[in-house]
């Protein structure tokens, strides 16, 4: 696993953090961070894993929102995920950015969420799906059967 440095190839054509080909994730702490490369490097994953601390995604990735007085801040789902990011950031969370290369992104997230990813990415061209399930959602859809055979 190496440190997080954010470059052009990981932002969209108006700057917004938006890595392509890459799984973005936020883990409750340093050591989870730690476990679950080590995790996905067992399991024989290959590509490259970035450490974000929550500094370098408060410095960096969240930035790319453009703060700056003439700006327009970033709208759409790259600007809401981004500010997702940086809210939990500020509670002290830790990124993993994982480029998948040929790996399946559900499979990497798999990983992810077992070791309690509270959000997840796979940054696709033009696409941001979410991995890891939402707060409070226990990943199970209601199909509205009670199941009384009815």
């Amino acid at each position: 696993m190496t440190p997080f440095s954010l470059d052009s190839s990981m932002t969209s054509m108006g700057g917004v953090f938006y890595p392509t080909g890459h799984v973005f994730a936020m883990v409750p702490s340093d050591d989870v961070a730690h476990a679950a490369a080590e995790a996905l490097h067992a399991l024989g994953y290959a590509g490259a894993v970035r450490h974000a601390t929550p500094e370098a995604i408060l410095a960096d990735i969240v930035p790319t929102l453009g703060v700056e007085e003439n700006e327009l801040s970033a709208v759409g789902m790259e600007g809401e995920i981004v500010r997702r990011i940086g809210g939990l950031a500020q509670q002290g969370q830790h990124g993993l950015l994982v480029a998948l290369g040929h790996d399946d992104a559900h499979e990497v997230a798999d990983v992810l969420n077992a070791y309690g990813a509270t959000a997840a990415f796979h940054y696709r061209e033009l696409v941001i799906e979410e991995l890891a399930p939402e707060e409070g959602d226990d990943g199970w859809e209601d199909d509205g059967d009670d199941g009384d055979g009815d």
